[in-house]
């Protein structure tokens, strides 16, 4: 492997432009310039790409899941106009992401980007972020299906959720999950693709019901005015602040369209025109089922007492009964199931790529690839088992389930503005790809970058008070374990971690690179 270059005087090749009729050609060979040799099935069109990401944002489990949270976090009022601020700024860090992506199209995303903007260290902490976020991200989405799946049990047949039985559930979640991801590239596409249309005919079908059914309906000034706060907190912008965090839970995992880019047909635009689009329909149909929600709230604080465990189940049963409930609460479930298949997918791809990269203990096996389905298959199973052991806290401490969702978070966001701040620092070193934002590059770029950083802050910040064990937030405790990790596994790992500099070609194959038909 060659050594990386300075990256504060290599120049970057520019992705070369499409030749009509070829974009599986040309990706090819821009994957080759980049230092890999293609492995895997370039079977992903463009909607399965922007669908990988709407489906691992999936407001169907992510505001829902979250919306207890909501409720005494600031309210309606911050529910609502949170959503909409946060997903400005959100899309701001989309189109800044989606500019660097588009220059390098490779399934490592954020930290192969990190790597050839500012050097190893950049890339190595970027990846174990990013690595460790979408691992807590298959946990925390997957264990969030198995207690909405036990809400729905208890709905129909007086099931009792106990911890032991959700963490059963949740496991044969996971290995559902890890079967899907066996079959290929293909199905997860087309998974996906059925994915976008469940998730938004589900809003209009739990929106449009709440709307009609229900007799008692809250007033557009409760809904959009009203402040609750029983964090425990006195100050009302503080309280407002911690609110924020529903949004920008849920906007999490766009980057699944760059890690999906080297089984995506002209990756280059269609990679990022998918992690732009997943965020601007999220955001929309997010607000709208907000809204809904928060209009057919009977009673507020029953709802959030609710003994399903689940206030938005709660609503649900409020207005349309058990068996309306129970419909609804079902399709909530298929939506969350496919938000954890496509993250299995995202997550696979990371373990390939920084196997690939020798920064992962096992490299070997875990970079190996299907002869037949062309599917990092140890990835696959190392990533849900992986998850798995994440979320075993569970069982002992429902705080667990915080610490877990806070791993995702506070790994994944940082490791959005990290090659966005190294493509600003860059600048005309960076040479764009064929998605570009020109002139607007800088501006929305610094956005991007200043509002992670806020946002990271407001992660880690105490969420209820008094401060004990179990109201702890444990997002900086999550942070500072992965750095140590990372530091400690960098001085075993660094002689042989590193990004190639071009892939290695036999005779034949140069000179048909040089003739332009590999």
């Amino acid at each position: 492997m060659s050594p990386t270059p300075d990256p504060s005087k290599t120049p970057i090749p520019p992705t070369p432009p499409a030749t009509p009729g070829a974009p599986h050609h040309d990706e090819e060979r821009r994957l080759r310039e980049l230092g890999y040799r293609p492995v895997l099935a370039r079977r992903m069109g463009g909607f399965g790409n922007f669908a990988i990401s709407f489906s691992v944002i999936s407001i169907l489990s992510g505001c829902m899941t979250l919306y207890g949270f909501g409720m005494g976090a600031g309210g309606p009022a911050v529910m609502l106009w949170g959503w909409a601020g946060v997903g400005l700024f959100v899309l701001c860090v989309g189109l800044a992401l989606a500019e660097v992506t588009s220059a390098y199209p490779t399934s490592g995303a954020l930290y192969y980007m990190a790597d050839r903007l500012g050097g190893r260290r950049w890339g190595w902490y970027t990846g174990w972020l990013n690595l460790l976020g979408l691992l807590g991200a298959i946990a925390g989405i997957d264990y969030g299906a198995a207690l909405f799946t036990g809400a729905f049990l208890n709905l129909q047949w007086g099931f009792e959720p106990t911890p032991e039985k959700t963490m059963l559930i949740f496991m044969v979640i996971l290995l559902l999950h890890a079967v899907l991801n066996l079959f290929g590239v293909r199905l997860v596409s087309v998974l996906n693709s059925i994915s976008v249309w469940w998730h938004l005919a589900g809003v209009a079908l739990i929106v449009g019901t709440l709307a009609i059914v229900p007799d008692h309906h809250q007033s557009p000034s409760f809904v959009f005015t009203e402040f609750v706060n029983d964090t425990g907190w006195s100050n009302p912008i503080y309280v407002a602040a911690i609110g924020l965090l529903l949004a920008q839970y849920t906007f999490s995992g766009y980057d699944a369209s760059a890690h999906l880019s080297e089984e995506t047909s002209n990756a280059s635009v269609a990679a990022a025109q998918g992690i732009v689009r997943s965020i601007w329909v999220s955001w929309i149909a997010g607000f709208v089922l907000l809204a809904g929600l928060t209009f057919a709230i009977q009673d507020y604080d029953a709802t959030r007492a609710s003994e399903t465990g689940v206030p938005p189940a709660q609503i649900l049963l409020d207005g349309l009964g058990t068996d309306g409930a129970s419909a609804l609460l079902l399709v909530v479930i298929v939506a969350q199931l496919f938000c954890g298949n496509a993250e299995v997918a995202a997550a696979s791809r990371m373990v390939f790529a920084f196997s690939r990269d020798k920064a992962l203990p096992g490299s070997a096996l875990w970079r190996k690839v299907s002869d037949r389905t062309r599917t990092p298959v140890p990835a696959v199973w190392l990533s849900v088992a992986v998850a798995c052991l994440l979320a075993v806290p569970s069982l002992y401490s429902p705080t667990a389930y915080g610490a877990v969702t806070a791993i995702n978070v506070i790994g994944i966001t940082p490791a959005y503005a990290i090659p966005i701040l190294l493509r600003l620092r860059a600048g005309d070193r960076f040479q764009p790809g064929p998605w570009s934002l020109g002139r607007w590059s800088k501006p929305i770029g610094w956005t991007a970058v200043t509002w992670v950083a806020c946002v990271t802050v407001l992660f880690c910040l105490p969420q209820s008070s008094p401060v004990t064990v179990d109201t702890m937030n444990y997002a900086s405790v999550a942070l500072a374990v992965v750095l140590v990790l990372a530091t400690v596994w960098w001085f075993v790992a660094r002689r042989s971690y590193g990004t190639p500099t071009a892939a290695a070609y036999s005779d034949r194959e140069q000179a048909e690179l040089a003739e332009g038909i590999v």
